[in-house]
């Protein structure tokens, strides 16, 4: 897990202390709002439609009880009684009060939390998958490398003040739960045809207004050579990305301008100039990284809990929790449980201090004390035994985070939106909780199986919308609100980008244009085929002509 050393610590104390300096000459009138700006940024402080929002940073996703406990007090004490899970992992506070955000960084760092590059111009909180250390699919645990790569990023002298925001994710499994082909930098752990272990170098990705699935630049670079490799990408970035266009500054442009092959070559070439020069970690410093994530003292266990099966025969509702929101353990006899932060007629990502304080103890006695964050804004408990999971459950279903919905129609991603986002030009959350209340018969959800919908109220596509199965984005037509759909999309190994159905449609559309969608994949499925499945084996027609048969 990750962990605060006497550096962390040191610099984290004295970026509180300097920003209490600015928050106090931002209140006095000496700063003014413009001046402001990026040194709140640098804070992870944004300033939204009707206040101060606090990003918080949670390290490739994992965090621990105490975190999560120290993260429900912060809501209580500084927010409105709850946080908002995001899909880079983090947790976000939608009002705190500017004069309280030094006190409450203050009182993160207790925790060994931060707000550090949750913003700005900078390296990014990087991602890995929810599942690393336990997924049965995982060549080793890539969170080693995710925590080499927060290290060398932060506050790295030439990667500071970047063109644009960089996001990085890391991923060792064959499915892509961090959907990294989606990525400024998307990096995949895997062993090559002679048995050594290295990465996939993907750049190029990224949503909003100009969608990319990235290029492989580069198929094998030993793992050895992470860091320099970065660094030489991240250079030529630095010296050649766009800083003249707000819209042409990311390295998706930059790749796409190039062309994979000839950027790929510069690369190269200024790696081979800096690979030898002592950028990349010794074996040593490795080793210490990877002690941080030695596995858990699981127990020897038979993979069938007869515990369990008895528990699902006696109740069905447990038995649905099991079968949609728990997954395969690398381990016999564990399983990794999914909680969802989307309960029907729920805003998407949202948890109460009192639901945040329940996953701390169900972690602590039940989890090895590990928590993740997830990119589609739900948790999961990774080192759960079968024989606890009725148990776990139980007090899941107590404090309402038991909705049997991982992975169905109703676990929706979708951005703040209008609700509380400057940019944003339509809502989100209302649209997610109405699709969700249409479709809230869980039986109904599980026989239509895997259905990713994604909602961003804006261009910039916070909510991923790209990447839906069905996707929607919001649209402002002459101060009315509309709804485009695009069809297709996928955030996975299997990425792609949603195609747009057609003219938008009103708020009051939407949801039935999202009961035609189904009704279409529903009658001309075939067997164990997703909707994704569906759509690529039949085209857009169909789903077009049904969408729009009243028009």
């Amino acid at each position: 897990m990750y962990r605060y050393d006497e550096f962390d610590a040191t610099l984290v104390a004295e970026r509180v202390a300097q920003f209490r300096g600015q928050v106090g000459r931002r209140l006095s009138g000496e700063l003014t709002e413009d001046q402001f700006k990026p040194l709140r940024l640098m804070n992870g402080l944004y300033l939204q439609l009707h206040a101060y929002m606090l990003r918080v940073a949670i390290p490739y996703g994992t965090f621990s009880s105490k975190q999560m406990r120290k993260l429900a007090y912060v809501a209580r004490k500084y927010d409105r009684g709850y946080g908002h899970f995001t899909t880079r992992q983090n947790i976000q506070y939608n009002w705190p009060a500017l004069v309280d955000v030094p006190d409450l960084l203050d009182d993160l760092a207790e925790a060994e939390m931060h707000a550090i590059q949750t913003s700005g111009n900078c390296i990014r909180n990087v991602t890995s998958d929810q599942y690393a250390g336990a997924a049965v699919d995982e060549v080793e645990d890539p969170r080693p490398y995710a925590e080499m790569i927060r290290q060398w990023s932060t506050f790295h002298p030439e990667f500071s003040f970047l063109p644009r925001k960089f996001k990085i994710a890391v991923t060792a499994s064959e499915h892509d739960r961090a959907a990294v082909k989606v990525h400024d930098i998307g990096l995949r752990l895997y062993k090559n045809s002679s048995g050594k272990t290295g990465f996939e170098v993907i750049v190029g990705g990224g949503l909003g207004r100009t969608p990319y699935v990235g290029h492989t630049i580069r198929e094998f670079l030993p793992k050895q050579h992470l860091l320099s490799y970065l660094e030489a990408i991240l250079r030529v970035y630095n010296l050649q990305g766009r800083r003249d266009n707000l819209y042409k500054a990311r390295i998706k442009i930059l790749v796409n301008a190039e062309g994979a092959e000839n950027f790929s070559q510069l690369v190269e070439d200024e790696w081979s100039q800096i690979k030898d020069s002592g950028v990349d970690l010794p074996p040593e410093e490795m080793k210490r990284i990877n002690a941080y994530f030695s596995p858990p003292s699981f127990e020897a266990l038979p993979d069938t809990s007869e515990a369990l099966e008895a528990k699902k025969l006696e109740n069905s509702d447990f038995a649905r929790w099991v079968r949609t929101n728990t997954s395969a353990h690398k381990i016999p006899g564990y399983a990794i449980v999914n909680i969802s932060l989307k309960p029907i007629g729920g805003v998407p990502g949202d948890i109460t201090d009192v639901q945040m304080e329940t996953v701390a103890n169900i972690a602590e006695e039940f989890s090895f004390d590990e928590i993740r964050a997830t990119h589609e804004q739900n948790l999961v408990l990774p080192h759960i035994k079968k024989d606890d999971l009725f148990k776990v459950w139980l007090q899941l279903m107590a404090a309402e985070l038991a909705t049997a919905n991982i992975g169905l129609v109703s676990d929706i991603i979708a951005c703040p939106g209008l609700d509380y986002c400057t940019l944003a030009n339509t809502r989100s959350i209302p649209i997610a909780q109405r699709i969700s209340e249409r479709f809230a018969d869980l039986d109904r959800q599980e026989e239509m199986g895997e259905l990713k919908i994604k909602i961003s109220g804006c261009i910039n596509a916070c909510g991923h919308h790209h990447v839906g199965h069905i996707g929607i984005l919001g649209v402002d037509k002459k101060g009315e609100e509309f709804y485009q759909i695009t069809l297709g999309g996928s955030g996975a190994e299997d990425a792609s980008l949603g195609e747009i159905a057609g003219r938008g449609l009103s708020s009051d559309q939407v949801v039935d244009a999202v009961e035609k969608l189904v009704g279409v994949y529903r009658e001309k499925r075939q067997e164990k085929e997703r909707f994704l499945d569906t759509y690529r084996r039949l085209g857009a027609k169909p789903f077009k002509e049904a969408l729009y048969e009243a028009a």
